[in-house]
């Protein structure tokens, strides 16, 4: 691993002698699962990357699985235990994990721009394999990429201590569950070449995204945050131009597994559908509501002054009968 990177190598041997642990006593090493693959699928995956053997949480499947399956028990069972407890604040907790999700978004992105640069990626279609010794350093960040979508389990934890129970939608678990382990498998089968690409576009949004959830968490920065909505529409963006671009690999094929871009493709089209209909019920249907709201306000202000004409009318009537009363 390179040195400058500070990739998954230097980790602490704690880490390493944990991860052996679990290959030893849990009997699910990667020679036994690639062996059972059938033919068919692993001609649609290829074979597997060998230059990530030995990386952390990457020979082996399970502490993804596992990772994975105490996420989505945490996301059932947190808010059940919240239920009775008063929300935590976590503001400046928050305010750090933001940042940190910025800056390490903004690495990711710098990284694998230069990286494609200086390795003169083919936009159409790019093997695993054709840039050399050079590929490596756009599999060092892709690693990053991958373990920052374990981190990024925290965005749901602190929805759940704040009792924000509306943001965990389908939408949110589905792509924080998926990401992290379809990632592990491209990670292991084709961590570099034309898988780097939605990763780029995916690492700026990010950088956008937590700036304005970290900005979002003080509360006097709150007026001035006008680009959520632009954020969600360039996810979707993102999505459109990860498919044209997976599309291109297609029909301009090259040594990269025709597979991951038919699955690619498929997983794309499933986050434009959702995030389509997190769109139309966030923002179309506010802005319905409130144009009915305005509306509903103007006709109720009409009303109001309708009738404080007919109440000064009566009561001018009154007077009027009270003073002939008088005069009798």
């Amino acid at each position: 691993m390179n040195s400058r990177i500070g990739g998954p190598g230097q980790l602490p041997l704690r880490g390493r002698a944990l991860l052996l642990w679990g290959e030893q006593n849990l009997g699910f090493k990667m020679e036994n699962f690639d062996a059972s693959l059938s033919p068919y699928f692993r001609a649609l995956l290829g074979p597997r990357d060998t230059r990530v053997k030995g990386w952390f949480l990457l020979d082996n499947y399970i502490p993804t699985f596992i990772c994975t399956a105490i996420y989505l028990l945490v996301v059932w069972l947190g808010p059940k235990y919240m239920r009775t407890r008063q929300p935590f604040s976590c503001r400046g907790i928050l305010v750090v994990y933001n940042l940190g999700l910025t800056l390490l978004s903004l690495f990711m992105f710098y990284e694998l721009v230069t990286g494609v640069w200086e390795n003169n990626y083919n936009f159409f279609c790019q093997g695993t394999r054709s840039a050399g010794e050079a590929d490596m350093k756009i599999v060092e960040v892709l690693w990053w990429y991958y373990f920052s979508k374990l981190i990024e389990f925290m965005d749901t934890f602190f929805f759940i201590l704040r009792k924000n129970n509306h943001q965990i939608t389908v939408l949110h678990v589905y792509h924080h569950a998926t990401m992290l382990n379809i990632w592990w498998f491209v990670m292991n089968w084709v961590p570099c070449g034309h898988s780097y690409f939605g990763a780029t576009l995916n690492s700026f949004i990010h950088v956008l995204m937590y700036s304005y959830y970290g900005l979002s968490s003080i509360p006097s920065m709150r007026p001035y945050l006008w680009w959520k909505k632009y954020i969600t529409q360039g996810q979707l963006l993102q999505f459109v131009l990860t498919i044209i671009q997976t599309s291109c690999g297609v029909i301009w094929s090259c040594t990269f597994p025709l597979g991951w871009l038919y699955f690619q493709i498929g997983y794309m089209i499933s986050l434009i559908a959702l995030f389509t209909n997190f769109y139309i019920q966030t923002y179309n249907k506010k802005s319905a509501s409130r144009r009915k709201e305005r509306l509903r306000e103007h006709q109720n202000g009409s009303v109001a002054a309708v009738n404080g004409h007919t109440t000064s009318f009566s009561s001018l009537e009154n007077n009027v009968k009270l003073r002939k009363q008088r005069k009798d």
